[in-house]
């Protein structure tokens, strides 16, 4: 945990990350358009969200909750969960052209915290892709490819804050896509098939941020 800064200091640096995260949320926008099969968010979704998430995360390390060496990371991450979870949310898969370069940009972002740590996001990455594999090769309606190799990026981040956090992460995800399942079932009246991209996006920001308040 770093030292706080004066509170006209956070809420600055809350709001500059929003500002920023106005123009990234327009640029998803414009990536997905452009995705060979398409995937379109209609506006400001992309926009607002990345804006909260980036204001948040700046809100936590202005305010000393966690390292400042970290948010590289944590931008990248709230990037990647509003853009693919939208997606996964109103098209329901996770394109490719997220999930794969995902990896090698959570890895070089990993770099300012250290070899140690981007090596814990390698045997991460590797644990939570195998892990993610085994359940899709067991029950594939519950887990699909799009979930294994997003399983990867999200296990490198959780790995260098702590290896719990794959776990609780892994739980945490479980949890969420049940009570998404829950509230489907009482807006629609029947069940149907929830896209667990979302609550693995969610809880991996969520965790991860939580881990890197450690020393």
């Amino acid at each position: 945990m770093t030292s706080p800064i004066s509170p006209p200091a956070v809420l600055t640096v809350s709001v500059l990350l929003a500002a920023l995260g106005l123009p990234a949320g327009a640029a998803a926008r414009r990536v997905l358009s452009r995705l060979r099969r398409g995937a379109r968010v209609p506006p400001p979704w992309c926009e607002a969200g990345i804006a909260f998430t980036w204001s948040a995360v700046g809100a936590a390390v202005g305010g000393g909750m966690v390292p400042a060496r970290w948010l590289p990371v944590l931008l990248g991450l709230g990037w990647l969960a509003v853009t693919a979870g939208a997606v996964d949310l109103l098209h329901q898969r996770l394109p490719d052209a997220l999930t794969l370069p995902a990896l090698p940009v959570a890895l070089l972002l990993l770099a300012p915290l250290g070899g140690s740590a981007v090596w814990r996001g390698v045997g991460g990455a590797a644990v939570a892709f195998v892990a993610y594999l085994a359940v899709h090769l067991a029950a594939p309606s519950a887990l699909g490819a799009g979930d294994v190799k997003l399983a990867a990026p999200l296990g490198a981040a959780l790995a260098a804050a702590s290896w719990a956090a794959l776990v609780v992460a892994g739980l945490l995800a479980a949890l969420l896509s049940a009570v998404l399942a829950a509230v489907m079932l009482a807006m629609r009246g029947r069940g149907g098939a929830v896209p667990h991209g979302p609550s693995m996006l969610v809880a991996g920001l969520l965790v991860t941020t939580a881990g890197a308040r450690g020393p």
